[in-house]
C-alpha cells in the first residue's frame, strides 16, 4: 500500500461495516494503523464499529443507490484526497427461494445490493484511484463459496455471487494497467449474522432435504486474510482466495 498524509498507513473504505465481516475487517484494519471509512446504511451500527477510534470515519451509504455511492467517494476525496483500498463487502442473502419461487422483490433486493452495489462502489473507487497521485490501489470484492457451489433455495444469492466473479475478472483485466489490483475473497461459514443457525439450532438445509449443523469459523480469520492482502506491495496481485471452515460441506457438496 502507498502511505498517505493522513497520519496512518493509508485510506481504506469498507462497505457493510456495521456488522459481520465488514465490522471485523474494519476493526482489524484500524488496529493495523489504517484510516478506515465505515460505510453502511445504519449510523448507530457504524458508530458501534468505530467505537470512538480517531482514524474511523462514519459514512451513511446505501450501496444500491449510485448517487449515495458517489457521495461516499466525494467525501473520501474531500477528506483524504485519495483511497488506497476498497473492501467491497456489503451484501445480503435475501429470501430462501428457488428459481420458480423467487419473488420480483426478493430478486431485485439481492441484485441491487450484491451486484449493482458492488459495481457502483468499484466504479467510484477505480475512478479516484486512477486520478490520484500516486495513482493505483487495491479493490477486494466479497464473493462466496456459493460462486462455486450453491446451497439449495439460494438462487438470488448464488447468481449474484457468480456476477461478482465476473465483475472481479473484468476489473482485473481493465484496471491492472492503472496500478489497481483486484481480489475476490470467497468465504464459507464465517460465524456472522448472515449464517446464524448454521452451526447451531436447526442447521443448514442440505441438498438431500435434511438440515444439519455445519462447522463455522471466527470472522477474525477472514479479517486477517483481508488485512494481509491489504498489506502487500502494490505490484502483488491476489486474484482469488477462499477462506472457509475445513469441515463444511463444500468439496462434493450435495
Amino acid at each position: 500500500m502507498t502511505p498517505t498524509d493522513t497520519g496512518g498507513r493509508g485510506v481504506v473504505v469498507v462497505t457493510g461495516a456495521g456488522s459481520g465481516l465488514g465490522r471485523a475487517t474494519a476493526v482489524r484494519l484500524l488496529a493495523d494503523g489504517y484510516s478506515v471509512v465505515l460505510a453502511g446504511r445504519t449510523r448507530v451500527t457504524l458508530e458501534g464499529t468505530a467505537d470512538g477510534h480517531p482514524r474511523a470515519r462514519v459514512a451513511e451509504t446505501d450501496v444500491a443507490s449510485p448517487d449515495s455511492v458517489r457521495a461516499l467517494f466525494d467525501t473520501v476525496r474531500d477528506r483524504f484526497g485519495r483511497v488506497d483500498v476498497l473492501v467491497n463487502n456489503a451484501g445480503v442473502f435475501g429470501p430462501a427461494a428457488s428459481v420458480d419461487t423467487i419473488t420480483d422483490e426478493g430478486w431485485a433486493e439481492v441484485v441491487a445490493t450484491n451486484v449493482s452495489g458492488a459495481m457502483y462502489c468499484a466504479r467510484e473507487a477505480a475512478r479516484l484511484m486512477k486520478e490520484q497521485t500516486p495513482r493505483g490501489g487495491r479493490i477486494i470484492n466479497n464473493g462466496s463459496v456459493s460462486a462455486h457451489v450453491p446451497r439449495p433455495d439460494s438462487v438470488a444469492y448464488t447468481v449474484s455471487k457468480h456476477a461478482v466473479s465476473g465483475l472481479t475478472a473484468s476489473m482485473n483485466l481493465d484496471l491492472r494497467g492503472h496500478g489497481i489490483a483486484c481480489t475476490q475473497i470467497d468465504v464459507g461459514n464465517a460465524a456472522t449474522e448472515m449464517v446464524a443457525g448454521i452451526g447451531t439450532g436447526g442447521g443448514a438445509l442440505q441438498a438431500d432435504g435434511s438440515r444439519r449443523s455445519e462447522a463455522v469459523i471466527d470472522p477474525e480469520h477472514v479479517a486477517s486474510t483481508i488485512a494481509h492482502i491489504v498489506s502487500l506491495p502494490a505490484d502483488v496481485s491476489v486474484p482469488t482466495v477462499t477462506v472457509m471452515a475445513r469441515e463444511m460441506p463444500f468439496a462434493g457438496r450435495g
